[in-house]
């Protein structure tokens, strides 16, 4: 690593994995030795004002200023510097980021969509094609609302919190959430985008080692925002086809899964019938010694904490409707 570039790696940034990166270091590296320079400048001139102008010395205040034209000259060199850095290098970069994308058949186009507190993933199967996506088709098992009845969709691979790229072939992000404002941040790779409801933004990189990267999400987005991650896996190419080959033949077993835990959701009792402004469910042929709850939030575990001891009271449903309860202390 250049010796310049050390700040970078004291200030905590992992080494770069992409071929945009040393762009971006570069002007990180300037700007860090820039705002460097100007705290020992400014901490410098802020010393020599206190002891030249201290009160002994100058028991009286002068009311004139200062007349050495030295100050204008400094501030009009901060400003053109940082002017060249805005003008000269961050917005020609931003541009070339979000105007100069690769081709289409030359990039691995991947759908991203984010919700609290996970990044989904949707890759095109061995067609090519996405298939057709509708929120009514929303589920836990279908968390992207794959059409079920779109051939297209078919051989569609979708994953949750892990994505892998081969190496050396750019990859298009296309960013998009399914609740609140999301960001897509590969630190390693250099890359950032807000993935905003109901928008489809994208980013691209072409990653050069191979190996494992950490995905995290820089928007506060909730209470679980601390640990929304996700893994992006560099693989060589042949290692890829390998993982697209076996996620093709999971695809069965994970869709029938699917199905069983969707029956599985339904009520086993068809005569439970739950009231309007209430989660307690309660048989047709209710009596005092026969209740049902179901535990559908936390608040539905009565937690009674002492000073030596946490007693927690769970009420769970049976099939026959009887109450059931678990005590642990």
């Amino acid at each position: 690593m250049n010796s310049l570039a050390l700040i970078n790696e004291f200030l905590g940034q992992p080494p770069n994995a992409s071929a945009h990166g040393y762009q971006i270091d570069h002007i990180l590296e300037f700007c860090h030795w820039f705002m460097g320079a100007l705290f020992i400048g400014w901490s410098a001139f802020f010393i020599f004002v206190l002891i030249r102008f201290r009160k002994r010395r100058q028991p009286v205040a002068d009311h004139g200023g200062v007349r050495s034209p030295i100050s204008t000259h400094l501030e009009f060199s901060v400003v053109l510097i940082e002017a060249v850095l805005l003008l000269g290098f961050a917005i020609p970069l931003w541009a070339k980021r979000v105007n100069q994308f690769p081709p289409g058949k030359e990039a691995l186009v991947v759908h991203m969509v984010a919700q609290q507190f996970s990044f989904n993933y949707h890759l095109a199967g061995s067609d090519g094609q996405f298939g057709r996506r509708d929120v009514g088709f929303v589920s836990n098992s279908n968390p992207l609302g794959l059409d079920p009845n779109d051939p297209a969709g078919k051989d569609d691979i979708v994953t949750m919190g892990e994505l892998h790229v081969p190496v050396n072939r750019p990859v298009i992000v296309e960013l998009s959430s399914k609740d609140v404002i999301h960001d897509f941040f590969v630190p390693s790779m250099r890359i950032a985008g807000d993935a905003i409801p109901g928008s489809l933004i994208p980013i691209w990189f072409t990653p050069l080692k191979t190996g494992t990267d950490e995905v995290i999400c820089g928007q506060l987005c909730g209470l679980g925002h601390y640990g929304m991650k996700g893994t992006l896996v560099v693989d060589t190419p042949q290692d890829y086809q390998s993982w697209l080959k076996e996620r093709a033949e999971l695809r069965p077993a994970n869709r029938q899964l699917a199905q069983r835990l969707e029956q599985f959701r339904r009520p086993v009792r068809p005569d439970l019938k739950a009231p309007a402004n209430s989660r307690t469910l309660l048989p047709a042929r209710h009596s005092s010694r026969r209740t049902v709850r179901l535990l559908l939030q936390p608040r539905q575990v009565r937690l009674s904490r002492s000073r030596f001891a946490v007693r927690s009271t769970l009420i769970v449903r049976r099939a026959t409707g009887y109450k059931l309860s678990a005590k642990s202390a």
